[in-house]
């Protein structure tokens, strides 16, 4: 298997516990060669403050996601990023509302998010009205694997990250579906454990090409 890519991993200091401050000593150990990284302060506190501290890093195997806040009367940020993290719920902005749409609209980037940040009903409607934009859905877990069938069926721009969908032979039953392109590799960590995560990838029932598709970012990374 090729050096994996997680499309999903944070950095910084969080309120409820100590984690480690730098997160490549776990990424080595794991075989993870880059990292798609949102600082925690602007998940927990500042999110401006955390766009800097996160573009202070500086090193190219973390890959700066920053957290877009739309705002009505700020200027809509120009920054040169794969991807940008919403969290419509926490930063209290409606998802499909005209300055979100605007905004996103106007940044060329994937956009990642929180199933519980938002609903499969409003994701329909944002991908509905912005078919061109990517949207990669967050720790979608495995209890409401229906209901995300369903959004994919519906919206193709949808990609799914698979760290928590850990439940035998789920990850199986959706690259059936909707084809291994479609699911992209992520941990959470180090909120979430990233061992669960490798664990679930490396014992896949799926075509190795498959699987190595989904380790380094589907189609989309």
């Amino acid at each position: 298997m090729p050096k994996l890519i997680d499309a999903h991993r944070l950095i910084g200091p969080v309120p409820f516990d100590d984690l480690p401050e730098d997160p490549r000593p776990e990424m080595d150990r794991l075989g993870v060669e880059r990292a798609y990284v949102t600082h925690t302060l602007s998940l927990y506190s500042d999110a401006h403050a955390g766009n800097q501290a996160l573009f202070a890093l500086d090193d190219p195997r973390l890959v700066p996601v920053p957290v877009v806040v739309p705002e009505a009367f700020a200027p809509i940020p120009s920054w040169q990023v794969a991807m940008v993290r919403l969290c419509p719920e926490r930063h209290r902005f409606d998802l499909t509302g005209p300055v979100a749409l605007r905004w996103l609209a106007a940044i060329d980037a994937v956009v990642a998010v929180d199933l519980e940040e938002t609903s499969p009903a409003q994701l329909l409607a944002l991908t509905t009205r912005l078919p061109e934009l990517r949207v990669l859905l967050l720790n979608p877990g495995y209890r409401r694997l229906r209901a995300i069938a369903e959004l994919m069926s519906e919206a193709p721009n949808i990609w799914l990250e698979i760290g928590t969908v850990n439940t035998q032979r789920a990850v199986e039953w959706l690259a059936e579906r909707f084809g291994a392109r479609r699911l992209v590799w992520g941990t959470g960590a180090p909120v979430l454990d990233d061992c669960g995560p490798r664990f679930l990838l490396d014992h896949l029932e799926l075509p190795e090409k498959d699987v190595e598709l989904i380790a380094t970012g589907g189609d989309l990374l």
